[in-house]
């Protein structure tokens, strides 16, 4: 597998080192961080022309408007999963891999900055094969065990956690069930689908604050947990079915008050987790419920339901923002399907984060959660052969090979900070896309991206000043002021 190491690293230390200073000094220089297709142009720093006052832009200009007085949603924070997969990957890594993974997830100013991680309640299809935490048929649960965690998961998660708390950083862990225990189902199958058996609905939540408690002695404080992964898909892997109905009534009835019956009912809870077309549904069916509705934080959802015919609903986001503008929505798992190792370099792969991340955040998201950290040179490992991409992946000697999509992801998650609140900003062509955000210490960062093959200079305004930026063809930057 080729690495293209070199162009795929990241500027010299005072180049990054120069824009993060003026980031922390609203009304310094304006500096701009540029990834271009093609180029060599990984996060390349350059500042740019003195500021003046704005004036009026001509039809035949392309101009960014930003406005910092109409502001919006706050943001949650960035993030990945920690699946089974990721996990035995890394640790098949070299050690100066292991170390060099840690830099690029959790360092703020030289790697992405995540603070939020993702993990799975046993199996889901990104493990080398179904498992749970009982023997099959044990209903006091006497017989939980964590034992096949303490394997791989566990500690690149205390690792994880380790790196992010060396910077500074808050992180916040949630996990999401694929399925329950083949026993507890209708189907009788942890795969295909299925239900959960209604008189079993306090014995999975037992099961799910089991979970919780022994990862929390094992060292992993969890933030957070969603209802169930994906509730309407009938997948080849691990998989269960719910209902609006059924999910409402699960967690107003048995989840949630197990949770606050063992003491834990400060964690989160996210509900749908699944894909932004039955969104609006789920999301009122739950929160118009008085016995569901103390228990949620927030909303999740993917991206996966109609990106094969070009149609992903953005839209839907928007709505139920709209509806309920005190529920965080969170973009809880997206990933690039059918992995082609001949792929793995794919601009177009590194455009589709680029533009989904923005769209969900323009749309009122708080933030965004890829899949898989970290996958082999298969997509894997995946014990039903759904091999999926992932932002780095591991050659066959224990290196890192950096994909587009994970200098796309930078552009957002290096910059915008949590706690952020987006602000106005859009763009006067088609040919650009634009967000942008005023972090806490009063920065801004204001991402514009470029799919078209050809160069673009356009006119940044903001809040009555301007200057002049170019942005190359196919590609992504972020301007700071």
């Amino acid at each position: 597998m080729t690495t293209k190491r070199q162009t795929m690293r990241m500027v010299c230390g005072a180049a990054l080192m120069t824009v993060l200073g003026a980031q922390a000094a609203p009304g310094a220089t304006w500096h701009v961080v540029t990834t271009a297709q093609g180029s060599g142009q990984r996060f390349a720093a350059q500042s740019l022309g003195a500021a003046r006052p704005a004036g009026q832009p001509l039809e035949t200009e392309t101009a960014v408007f930003v406005d910092t007085r109409q502001r919006f949603q706050e943001v949650f924070g960035f993030g990945g999963a920690v699946t089974d997969a990721v996990a035995e990957v890394y640790a098949k890594l070299t050690p100066a891999a292991q170390r060099e993974y840690l830099k690029a997830y959790f360092d703020p100013r030289e790697g992405l900055g995540y603070n939020v991680l993702r993990t799975t309640i046993h199996s889901s299809d990104f493990s080398s094969g179904s498992y749970t935490y009982v023997k099959d048929g044990d209903r006091s649960l006497a017989s939980f065990s964590i034992e096949h965690d303490e394997r791989h998961r566990l500690p690149l998660l205390r690792q994880s956690l380790a790196a992010a708390k060396g910077h500074g950083t808050d992180m916040r862990v949630f996990a999401s069930p694929w399925s329950a225990p083949a026993w507890m189902k209708s189907n009788n199958n942890m795969l295909q689908g299925g239900s959960l058996l209604p008189e079993n609905r306090d014995l999975w939540a037992g099961y799910i604050v089991r979970f919780v408690q022994a990862y929390e002695k094992a060292g992993i404080p969890l933030w957070g947990l969603s209802v169930q992964n994906e509730p309407m898909a009938k997948q080849t892997w691990e998989s269960m079915i719910y209902t609006a109905e059924e999910e409402t009534r699960f967690l107003g009835d048995h989840l949630g008050p197990a949770l606050a019956r063992a003491g834990l009912k400060d964690k989160k809870i996210i509900v749908w987790d699944h894909n932004r077309d039955l969104l609006p549904q789920r999301a009122a069916h739950i929160l118009n419920d008085p016995k569901a509705r103390p228990y949620v934080w927030g909303i999740g959802f993917h991206w996966y339901e109609t990106w094969a015919k070009g149609q992903p609903m953005h839209r839907n986001v928007a709505a139920v923002h709209a509806a309920y503008p005190d529920v965080p929505l969170l973009m809880t798992e997206a990933t690039v399907e059918r992995f082609d190792p001949a792929r793995l370099q794919d601009w177009a792969n590194g455009e589709r984060y680029g533009s989904e991340i923005m769209a969900d955040l323009n749309a009122g998201a708080a933030g965004w959660i890829d899949w898989n950290m970290l996958l082999d040179g298969r997509g894997g490992p995946n014990h039903v052969g759904n091999f999926c991409f992932a932002l780095l992946h591991a050659s066959e000697d224990g290196k890192l090979v950096y994909t587009p999509s994970y200098a796309y992801m930078g552009h957002f998650t290096r910059y915008i900070k949590p706690k952020a609140r987006r602000v106005n900003a859009t763009a006067s062509r088609s040919t650009l896309d634009t967000v942008a955000f005023r972090n806490p210490d009063g920065s801004l960062a204001i991402v514009v991206m470029n799919r078209t093959a050809q160069a673009q200079r356009y006119r940044l305004m903001v809040d009555g000043m301007e200057t002049a930026v170019e942005i190359p063809a196919r590609a992504i930057q972020t301007v700071l002021r």
